[in-house]
């Protein structure tokens, strides 16, 4: 049979033998090698001339049928049933939370790669749990996966990885795989492993040091984190914040949150992460007659417009970028990992 012509497989490929198979009968539907209503070869023809399981063949049809590329018709065999969604990409995108940082990654994300792909966006609440149930029920069937890799421990802190997630991450084929936002420390090495990512202790580290002549006129430095969270912040931002003031020798504490009534004295420096404690903190200096970037002050931990527009120092990653940077490197089929710039904005509340 001269489609028979068309399957390319290679096995001392990394890629899976289904998924070659899947591949290559995507490719020629879409170069019009296949064409629509075209019978396919029988699951037996293609595992005895290539040598393969039955098994293997009939894997790499069901996931055909799953994304409805090809039609099974009792007795007759297997046919071509839509060659348009050939031309799109499937893509599974798992998120770690709902966010105003996460969804600006997701949307410039979505805006770079074009109306020619169909993305599934999961959210999973840095929940190992959903997580894996996600990728179980996927089955292969995405041409590209992009993880957001960030987990809670049971006492709600934060993990980059667990045991299990990792385990089903490195399952994934890597020329199909995207890691977002949070480089797992074992796939840092890893030069197959696609990343566009943030480094968050020499992050906060460097902006801390870029903005250190308006720190310098504080006496001391909070940092408000959030020990335990639903949605945990990396431990990271921790171990940055500390090397800096210690390299530094600045007076610093570390908070759980900003609590009523606390006790606010001139001359001090708070970092906010999450926004219910910087809003609580502004609240506070107001009704305390205190002025941001004079008596106190304040600098938030991921920009936003709003925070632009009421003058609120940040520390931030560019999400425009590690959206657009990621969705570029899947188009062009580049590989190799980038970090994303993450900079220290100065405004009047310092």
């Amino acid at each position: 049979m001269e489609i028979l012509n068309y399957i390319d497989i290679n096995k001392n490929s990394r890629v899976p033998m289904y998924q070659q198979i899947v591949d290559s009968i995507i490719n020629n539907i879409s170069t019009g090698n296949i064409e629509l209503n075209h019978k396919l070869p029988s699951i037996n023809t293609i595992s005895e001339d290539f040598n393969l399981s039955r098994d293997t063949v009939e894997k790499a049809y069901n996931i055909l049928k799953e994304r409805n590329i090809i039609v099974s018709i009792p007795r007759r065999g297997n046919y071509v049933a839509n060659v348009e969604t050939t031309h799109k990409l499937n893509i599974l995108f798992l998120v770690s939370k709902m966010s105003s940082y996460k969804m600006s990654i997701y949307n410039a994300f979505l805006n770079k790669i074009g109306i020619n792909s169909k993305i599934d966006l999961v959210i999973y609440h840095c929940d190992e749990f959903v997580f894996l149930n996600t990728l179980k029920n996927a089955k292969m069937v995405y041409d590209f996966y992009v993880v957001m890799p960030h987990f809670k421990t049971e006492k709600l802190q934060h993990a980059s990885f667990t045991e299990e997630a990792l385990a089903a991450i490195q399952n994934i084929p890597k020329n199909k795989l995207m890691v977002l936002d949070n480089i797992m420390p074992p796939l840092l090495d890893d030069d197959d492993v696609n990343a566009v990512y943030q480094e968050y202790d020499k992050d906060i580290y460097e902006a801390l040091k870029k903005g250190m002549n308006k720190i310098n006129k504080y006496k001391k430095i909070a940092l408000i984190y959030p020990e335990k969270s639903v949605y945990p912040y990396p431990r990271r931002i921790l171990h940055g914040f500390r090397k800096f003031c210690l390299e530094f020798d600045k007076d610093y504490e570390i908070l759980n949150e900003v609590c009523d009534d606390m006790v606010l004295n001139k001359g001090d420096l708070f970092i906010t992460i999450q926004e219910s404690d910087l809003v609580n903190l502004i609240n506070q200096a107001r009704n305390n007659e205190l002025q941001l970037g004079e008596d106190i002050g304040v600098i938030s931990y991921n920009d936003t417009p709003l925070k632009e527009l009421l003058g609120i120092a940040t520390m931030t990653t560019d999400f425009k970028i590690m959206g657009e940077t990621a969705a570029q490197m899947l188009l062009s089929k580049g590989n190799g990992k980038i970090k994303v710039p993450f900079d220290f904005i100065d405004r009047k509340s310092v």
